[in-house]
């Protein structure tokens, strides 16, 4: 089932409607049932994979309070029943098909297997319980309801964002209320994020779909391609993230946040902190702050980070693409540190800078993070290795007059279906904060207008051709 469908609207309504009549064990209760319901509408054989992960890491994270001297076998139980799951939907034929091509044999025929929608997510969900109880952190639960509730909650199952159960448990276990604020604020981010999927990301997509399509594209269009793919991506996947938080709002709960504006980054750690938050948090704590984090020597260091992102970039996807893409943003990193500390250190008033030029130099680090990032997002959609060289080729001159009219074009009709998109995020980075906690009459009927507008674009602008959300891949 997918928000943006009428099945859902309608199966939201009711799931609503009758949350709130129960006391919290039966709202529970309705959560699981329809937690469930929601992942198995298409698929219903996918609830044995989420009922199996949920029933191991439950009796892990019992084993290791029961059983202290053993929880690390406990944990290992947690790990490898998990992974290996994943590894086996997800990455079987891609293993099976580099061996082959490393030993030279014949090739095998590949293996039918459906990847179960938010696998990637779950798990890695599940797992943050069972290692916060080995680390001590978190104590495990007694009730396999409210574990299994954790896990399946349906808003955010699909696509995220990655909720630490040291954050999202104790909400299922208390009581909770919907408020007026909780409402109009949870509406509100329902609303934006149908937006940006049915009118901005829906409409880049299909540009960028029949740009990847052709088989040698001239320079600019490749770019006028790529430009929207970013717009695509951050529009699709913050539109899953909004629509997540707000619906969740209305069943008294609250998510954390997944997007700060990433496109108005700086630098490439100021990217990693704005950008699928939840995952990078993820990764950070249970990968690389293991591994020794940055405390040991620069080396070291690097290594640390390199390995993070390789295995961050393999996590979207079983394709040498996306390691490509996750080494790419790693060692982007590890050039950056690597420069300043090449870089000799100026006292503090010479490091001063005279008023007109701060905007400007800040124009100029978005700008060059923004190209650095586009390079990487055409890493992450030209799957095949072969043909990412050949992009990497292209050059500006030997395009013809009409590719480059074309390239105009193509961007500027990108730019302008994700203009919102932008005037949103420089809004709320230079002008003020976000106004979704705005309270006074006159944003409130502001707000009220810009949701009556979006609306209204959605029924007129809405692209005719449907797109799926872009992580439910991974």
């Amino acid at each position: 089932m997918i928000f943006h469908s009428l099945d859902f609207i309608i199966f939201f309504i009711l799931v609503a409607s009758a949350y709130w009549s129960l006391p919290r064990r039966g709202q529970n209760v309705l959560l699981f049932g329809a937690s469930y319901f929601f992942y198995g509408y298409v698929h219903p054989w996918f609830l044995i994979l989420i009922a199996t992960s949920t029933a191991i890491d439950y009796c892990a994270a019992r084993g290791m309070e029961a059983w202290p001297d053993r929880k690390k076998g406990f944990l290992w139980l947690s790990i490898v029943s998990n992974f290996g799951m994943l590894g086996f939907f997800k990455y079987f034929n891609f293993f099976v098909e580099n061996v082959e091509h490393l030993l030279g044999g014949a090739p095998h025929p590949a293996l039918r297997i459906l990847l179960p929608v938010g696998i990637s997510f779950y798990t890695f969900q599940a797992m943050s319980y069972t290692i916060d109880v080995y680390r001590g952190e978190l104590r495990a639960r007694r009730s396999l309801l409210d574990v299994a509730v954790f896990i399946s909650f349906f808003p955010h199952l699909v696509a995220g964002p990655i909720q630490r159960a040291s954050f999202l448990l104790p909400q299922v276990e208390e009581e909770r209320r919907l408020t007026v604020e909780k409402a109009r604020s949870g509406f509100l981010l329902i609303c934006w994020g149908f937006f940006k999927k049915l009118v901005i990301a829906d409409n880049v997509g299909v540009i960028a779909n029949k740009v990847f399509a052709l088989q040698d594209p001239s320079f600019p269009i490749l770019w006028a391609g790529v430009f929207a793919f970013a717009m695509q991506i951050y529009a699709d996947f913050s539109a899953y993230t909004d629509i997540a938080r707000g619906t969740s709002r209305w069943l008294g709960f609250e998510l954390t946040e997944n997007f700060a504006h990433p496109y108005l980054a700086r630098s490439p750690s100021d990217f990693w902190r704005r950008w699928n938050i939840s995952l990078s948090t993820w990764f950070r704590d249970y990968v690389y702050l293991p591994l020794g984090g940055s405390r040991a020597g620069h080396a070291a260091w690097a290594r640390n980070i390199l390995l993070t992102f390789v295995l961050s970039g393999l996590w979207h996807g079983a394709s040498w693409n996306y390691v490509l893409w996750g080494t790419y943003h790693g060692l982007l990193l590890v050039l950056t540190r690597a420069r300043g500390m090449l870089s000799p250190a100026r006292p503090a008033a010479s490091r001063a800078l005279p008023a007109f030029a701060v905007p400007v130099l800040t124009i100029l680090q978005i700008a060059g993070m923004f190209v650095l990032t586009l390079i990487g997002w055409l890493l992450f959609r030209e799957t095949e290795l072969s043909a990412i060289g050949r992009d990497l080729r292209l050059s500006p001159f030997a395009a013809t007059a009409l590719d480059r009219q074309a390239g105009l074009y193509l961007f500027a009709l990108a730019l302008v279906y994700s203009m919102p998109l932008w005037i949103h995020s420089l809004w709320a980075e230079f002008v003020g904060p976000d106004t979704e906690g705005a309270r006074s009459w006159p944003q409130l009927a502001l707000q009220g207008i810009a949701c009556g507008l979006a609306f209204a674009a959605i029924l007129v602008f809405r692209s005719r051709t449907s797109l799926d959300f872009i992580y439910f891949q991974f």
